[in-house]
Parts: C-alpha cells; sequence; structure tokens
C-alpha cells in the first residue's frame, strides 16, 4: 500500500527536497546543494542519492512510495522532458526517465512554477479550489495556471508564463526575454524599482522615498506611511498587474488569483491595488475571482511536486 511521496524542487542554488504522506502531510524536508557545473551533469544522480538515502534512513519499503515529483526552473513537457534549463547549465534532459531509472520509482516532473501553484491549490492560498492561477511576484514574475486539478503546460511548456505578456511601450530597456514591455518590467520587485526611479525624477516633491533605499520594499512601507508619490507608484503597479490578470482571466477563468513571491510579504495592500484595477477590466463572468496571498512561501514547490504525482 502506498504511504508517502517525495517532493523535489530544483533551483539554481539548492535542491528542496520534503518527504510527504499521501495525504498531505509534510514529515520532514532537507535540503541539498544544486551542483550546475559540468552542464548540471550531477544534479539529478544527487537527487537520486539523496532519495535513495532517506528511504533506507526511514526503513521505508518502496511498494510504500508513490513516487517523486521534481519541480525544474524551464519548460518541461507531458513526458517529463526538459528540453533546456538555463539555471541548470542544461541542454536537453530526459528527466522524469533518467530519474526512475537512477531510482526504481515512478516519477513526475514540472515546471517549478506551475508545480509552486499546485501546491498552492492544494495546501495553501488556493486550498478548496480546483482553478487557480498564481503569480509570483519575486525579481521577475512567474506563473502558473491549475485548470480543473490539472497544471497548464501548454504545447511548449509555457504555459503560465503571465510575467512576459505585453503591457507597455513605456520603457526604456527590453526584457530578459528579449522582448520590450513585459509585465516583469513594472510589477517585479526590479520593476516596481524601477516605476519608483522614473517617477521620483519627474519631480522635486517631497517624499520618504528621496534620500534613502528604493525597492520593492521600501515603496509599499512608504505607501503604508501615507507617501503621496509612493501612492502613485502602486497605482502604476496595480493598474499593470490587475488589468493583465483581467486578461488572463477570460483564458483560464480561475477561482481565485494567488499572489505569492518577495513583493506579496506587504499584505493586503497589494491585493487591494490589484483587484481595484481587476474589478475594473474584467470580464463581467470573471469578475467574481477572488484575490489570496499565498501561504506556503519556499515550500510551495516541494508540496506541489508531491501533488503532482499523485
Amino acid at each position: 500500500m502506498e504511504k508517502y511521496v517525495f517532493g523535489i524542487d530544483i533551483g539554481g542554488t539548492t535542491v528542496k527536497c520534503g518527504l510527504f504522506t499521501v495525504k498531505g502531510e509534510l514529515l520532514e524536508k532537507w535540503e541539498i546543494p544544486t551542483r550546475t557545473e559540468n552542464n548540471g551533469a550531477a544534479i539529478l544522480p544527487d537527487v537520486a542519492d539523496t532519495v535513495l538515502k532517506k528511504i533506507q534512513e526511514k526503513g521505508l519499503a518502496k511498494e510504500e512510495i508513490a513516487g517523486i515529483g521534481i519541480g525544474v526552473p524551464g519548460p518541461v513537457n507531458e513526458q517529463g522532458e526538459v528540453p533546456g534549463a538555463v539555471n541548470l547549465h542544461w541542454g536537453y534532459v530526459n528527466l522524469a526517465g533518467d530519474m526512475e531509472k537512477m531510482t526504481g520509482l515512478r516519477v513526475k516532473a514540472g515546471n517549478d512554477a506551475n508545480v509552486a501553484a499546485l501546491g498552492e491549490m492544494w495546501k495553501g492560498g488556493g486550498a478548496g479550489c480546483q482553478s487557480i492561477v498564481m503569480v509570483t511576484l519575486g525579481t521577475g514574475v512567474g506563473g502558473g495556471i491549475i485548470n480543473n486539478g490539472k497544471i497548464v503546460t501548454g504545447a511548449h511548456g509555457a504555459g503560465g508564463e503571465i510575467g512576459h505578456i505585453h503591457v507597455t511601450d513605456d520603457v526604456e530597456c527590453n526584457c530578459n526575454c528579449g522582448n520590450h514591455g513585459c509585465l516583469e518590467q513594472v510589477t517585479s520587485a526590479t520593476g516596481i524599482t524601477y516605476l519608483a526611479n522614473r517617477r521620483l525624477k519627474k519631480d522635486d516633491r517631497p517624499s520618504m522615498l528621496r534620500g534613502g533605499e528604493v525597492n520593492a520594499k521600501t515603496v509599499f512601507d512608504a505607501v503604508k506611511a501615507g507617501d503621496e508619490l509612493a501612492k502613485e507608484v502602486a497605482e502604476e503597479f496595480g493598474k499593470y498587474l490587475g488589468t493583465a490578470l483581467a486578461s488572463v482571466a477570460c483564458v483560464a477563468d480561475p477561482e481565485v488569483f494567488v499572489i505569492g513571491g518577495g513583493v506579496s510579504k506587504a499584505g493586503q495592500i497589494i491585493l487591494d491595488y490589484i483587484k481595484k484595477y481587476y474589478a475594473q477590466y474584467a470580464f463581467m463572468t470573471c469578475k467574481q475571482a477572488s484575490f489570496a496571498l499565498a501561504k506556503l512561501g519556499n515550500d510551495a514547490g516541494i508540496y506541489g511536486a508531491a501533488k503532482m504525482l499523485l
């Protein structure tokens, strides 16, 4: 009888690992370094090794283990193949197939943002829902779409890449993806800093942001303190993201948008600015979608990886 499942979240610096019951109880979590040298040749053997050692340490029988779910920072097709993952220095990798050979266990793989969304649907901000869109606001903007409990990967593994929706021509530089005016450029942590610095240059009005460090946290701290210039930055951020999510809703029609990533630590105020513009621009049938903050933090990936396998 299957009792346990492993959830693995492979990042550019560390591999987060979790041992769960099949009901979703996290029994233990740990990390190992991600060895990206030699085109990441050691990554999968290291993951297989840590899983097999944990099985031995806990005295588990392989028949008790449902398998291993794995999230990776790159596109993954339905067969568990990765055409390339820049942060891991990978070219093509048959992730699921290779891991199954190394461990003798069933393996399922997915994109890390999509997998994190699945985790939030299972045990986090989207618990109780079957259709969610997760938005991660960090250095970039990531996204994951879950429709009727299933990850939407798309034909090329790029389903949910909402950070690269074109939202403006009013930015000076190109996005890291090579395009221009992506959502990521104006609503990520770096994007909010960009908007704030741009507004500070427009005039010399007094602001808490002048003379100190300008970043997403200081912007929203200033908003909470009533700083008018910071409020204008937050309005601009909210309009870009709220409008983009209104468009996403016309395609995905989620029950809830779950907002995570470092920027979301500002709390409810983030949701207030997004919802204001979402409500203004969303298609009437989609206006009832709710908004919630992510709850699992850095553990979303291991929860989602486990759920994906199950």
